[in-house]
């Protein structure tokens, strides 16, 4: 059962791919969340980051598939967007942050230290998404309005 979890994982991480992705900027004039039409703002900041945003696709898959090998000081996150809109997941924790795009009905993932509360916080479909959770172990959650 285990093992037909973490291949549909990897399935669905391999269907989120787009050969379109490139280096990943930190960029810093994004509106602020609440100032004009946020729905609107988010998309935006989803069309930017998009044309830029390298996933980590073989780092969290190695991760999966080794089934978080103590070895290894960093464990994936992962986050299914079941909903119709586009959305962007803000991942941050102790000196660590990351925006990752995240389409409608794809999976957005990424790779971050063990053993640490991360913040992950997000617009979808005008709706907030917070949460804090700490991190031990390879974590997926799936998000919809």
């Amino acid at each position: 059962m285990k093992k037909l979890f973490i291949l549909s994982g990897i399935s669905l991480i391999l269907m989120s791919c787009d050969a379109n992705y490139s280096t990943y900027p930190v960029r810093t004039n994004y509106p602020a969340s609440g100032s004009g039409n946020s729905a609107m703002s988010t998309e935006r900041e989803y069309q930017e980051l998009i044309k830029t945003y390298k996933p980590e696709t073989a780092a969290v898959l190695t991760d999966l598939l080794n089934e978080d090998s103590p070895d290894n000081p960093r464990t994936s996150i992962s986050v299914e967007n079941k909903s119709p809109c586009n959305m962007v997941l803000t991942v941050s924790g102790n000196g660590f942050f990351k925006k990752i795009p995240i389409a409608s009905g794809k999976v957005g993932y990424t790779m971050v230290p063990k053993n640490q509360n991360y913040k992950l916080s997000g617009m979808l479909c005008n709706s907030s998404y917070q949460s804090t959770k700490f991190i031990t172990t390879s974590y997926a959650i799936k998000i919809s309005n």
